[in-house]
């Protein structure tokens, strides 16, 4: 065995750890501690990634209240328990995605010959009532628009009461109408502000174009090209919307022997909260569909609330 070499006096030798196993080599606490973090960082995105654990989108005292609003709630729940879970999610809700729940959704293609089409649920109750509510202190007689001047005028037309709600009002309105573009695929700034509608007994609006066929009217945002009808009660006789002219008749649907006299005329649906009903005053191609004809058949028995949106071409200045 070769001999040793000396070591130079003054100088420690370096110090060597086994990389054998029972090699008896120390480990840094460092390392074991940033281990340990690792681990646990991983085991709570594991639990947020499977829903056993979630984390907070707003301040969990905010309540929401059916208004719309936003209070402060000084109760407090028992931990644990079903509903108080459930209060808790809503109370973390934010206001930006709506009111309320929304049942089951999907969407009925009523008609090609005018394209219509009627999404379910689009709106919850809450969100419904909501509307109504901002609405019922300044309702006033339903007008229509002069061809001539562009301004509202009086019409025995239209027998409604109504009123309009800007556009982007508040948080409520505004997930609306992002839900509306969502669904149309047209921008929310070409949508005029939502108008809310009241129908009593004997109330209707006979059939009528949503579409301008003057320069006048199109000045801001250009032509109408669809209309969104979102439906915010039931009725329970008549208040139908009509297509008079539609290539299809009420007579082959299923639900032909609960509508009105008047609703039997043409191609109909019936009124049911939360519903939407979107038509196209606009072909494909940009010209103007005349089987968009529509109109309100009148109330037999109950009251109707709707609110309908107008969508243009280019961008409505509000």
């Amino acid at each position: 065995m070769a001999p040793s070499r000396p070591l130079m006096r003054g100088i420690r030798p370096p110090r060597v750890f086994s990389t054998r196993p029972g090699g008896g080599g120390r480990v840094s606490p460092y390392a074991v501690a940033l281990g340990a973090l690792l681990i646990a960082s991983a085991f709570l995105l594991a639990l947020i990634a499977f829903g056993v654990f979630s984390l907070p989108v707003s301040a969990p005292n905010l309540a929401t209240t059916a208004g719309g609003g936003e209070t402060e709630s000084g109760s407090t729940e028992e931990s644990g328990g079903s509903e108080s879970h459930s209060a808790r999610s809503r109370a973390r809700r934010d206001l930006s995605e709506g009111l309320g729940e929304r049942g089951a959704q999907w969407t009925e293609v009523i008609s090609w010959e005018p394209r219509a089409f009627v999404y379910h649920n689009f709106l919850s109750k809450e969100e419904c009532e909501y509307l109504i509510g901002l609405a019922k202190p300044r309702m006033e007689k339903s007008t229509v628009v002069d061809s001539t001047t562009g301004k509202s005028k009086d019409s025995r037309v239209r027998t409604s009461s109504g009123m309009f709600l800007r556009r982007g009002r508040d948080k409520v309105i505004r997930a609306i109408e992002r839900r509306i573009a969502d669904y149309t695929f047209i921008p929310a700034e070409h949508g005029e502000g939502l108008q809310v509608l009241h129908y009593e007994v004997g109330q209707k609006y006979e059939p009528h174009f949503d579409y301008f066929l003057d320069e006048f009217n199109t000045k801001n945002g250009g032509q109408r090209m669809a209309t969104i009808l979102m439906y915010l009660s039931d009725v329970e006789e008549g208040g139908e919307t009509i297509f008079p002219d539609a290539n299809v008749n009420s007579s082959s649907l299923p639900w032909h022997n609960e509508l009105s006299e008047c609703a039997r005329k043409g191609l109909a649906v019936k009124p049911k909260m939360g519903d939407a009903l979107l038509f196209w005053s606009m072909n494909p191609d940009a010209t103007l569909d005349p089987l968009s004809l529509h109109g309100g058949c009148p109330v037999i028995r109950g009251n109707k609330w709707s609110s309908t949106k107008w969508m243009h071409v280019g961008e409505y200045k509000t």
